[in-house]
């Protein structure tokens, strides 16, 4: 067994770590934070942590009703030109809180005077020591190159702060039945060793998912690029259509992230587009309606809040990732030319 899997499958364990180990400084954070009442948030992210953030965009939009900005780094670094950061939260994610454009996003941000969070597994790192407010992944270490277990521990986070800001009961209720979720899509792991001898060959596919499961799309796509060199591109249905969908051709590959939730029928009317035009689809989901007509059906548990099912529906994906990698002679630990903490300005 790989390394990378190993950490695929300590996830659930350590989501259920963080919820354990950050519920009162959340609360604490969070109460705080109702008072400041920002208007909006900006968050500064690079790799699986900005695919975090996307998630971030829409629990924050959705449940708490503020718009979300993603950073752009390199204005605050290389133009020296940072926009005006009043009324806002700034939050910056990253696994080793180390790259320092991030940290000078909050840094900016400190000498505007608005509040900054760190969302980080290293609780001592310079990302950390500007931030006003803390949330610790609790991942421990992660040996992969290939994040896995710090990408959904930063779901969890973010999930965590969201549910403990609107102090709903029936939000934490969501969380603590993660773990048990997640380990019911760690059984899909035969189907998805079948299904990486089936498309061993691909060299191009498309990573489909809309809503919550946006950010998913995108860290899926990324563990295809950084394990199995597949040149994997993630988009919505509705912005595939605009164009990208002319590369679809015969045995063209499409993976579908489709959980229940409010986009799900959209995702399931969009297969027979795909198919009409040759395509072998991979859904990940647990509406039969996708399932159905998919050629290789990855059936994930029926049962998961939608906005908290990226941290079950990324699994498939990574095991995926591990596994195809593998199947292709190449081994997922060792991802050509990459390391496990980058620095970027």
């Amino acid at each position: 067994m790989s390394v990378m899997q190993d950490e695929v499958h300590e996830q659930p364990a350590v989501v259920e770590g963080l919820l354990a180990a950050e519920q009162e400084r959340v609360r604490k954070l969070a109460a705080d934070l109702r008072k400041r009442d920002p208007r909006y948030v900006v968050i500064a992210a690079r790799g699986s942590s900005d695919n975090a953030a996307r998630y971030g965009q829409y629990a924050f939009g959705s449940l708490l009703r503020l718009q979300v900005a993603l950073a752009t780094p390199s204005l605050f670094t290389l133009y020296r030109q940072p926009p005006r950061l009043r009324d806002a939260l700034v939050i910056g994610i990253s696994q080793s809180g180390q790259s320092e454009d991030i940290v000078a996003v909050l840094a900016e941000a400190r000498r505007q005077r608005v509040p900054t969070l760190a969302i980080t597994n290293s609780p001592d790192s310079p990302l950390a020591m500007q931030a006003d407010y803390l949330i610790e992944t609790h991942a421990g270490l992660e040996r992969s190159v290939a994040a896995t277990k710090t990408y959904t521990s930063q779901l969890a986070a973010l999930g965590l702060l969201v549910a403990r800001w609107l102090d709903r009961d029936d939000l934490m209720r969501d969380l603590a039945a993660l773990p048990e979720w997640m380990r019911r899509a760690l059984e899909l792991e035969p189907a998805i060793i079948a299904a990486s001898e089936r498309y061993r060959d691909v060299q191009h596919c498309v990573v489909l998912g809309r809503g919550y499961n946006y950010g998913t799309a995108f860290e899926v796509a990324l563990k295809l690029k950084e394990t199995c060199y597949l040149a994997a591109e993630p988009y919505s249905p509705a912005d595939f259509l605009h164009g990208p969908v002319a590369l679809v051709e015969a045995g063209f590959l499409a993976i579908m992230l489709a959980p229940s939730g409010a986009v799900s029928d959209n995702l399931a009317e969009f297969i027979p587009t795909l198919r009409s035009r040759g395509a072998s689809i991979l859904a990940v989901s647990d509406q039969e309606a996708s399932l159905r007509q998919s050629d290789v059906p990855l059936r994930l548990p029926v049962g998961p809040a939608e906005w908290t099912s990226p941290l079950v529906t990324v699994i498939p994906g990574q095991l995926l990732a591990s596994h195809l990698a593998q199947a292709r002679g190449l081994d997922p630990d060792k991802p050509r030319g990459l390391k496990k903490v980058t620095v970027t300005r």
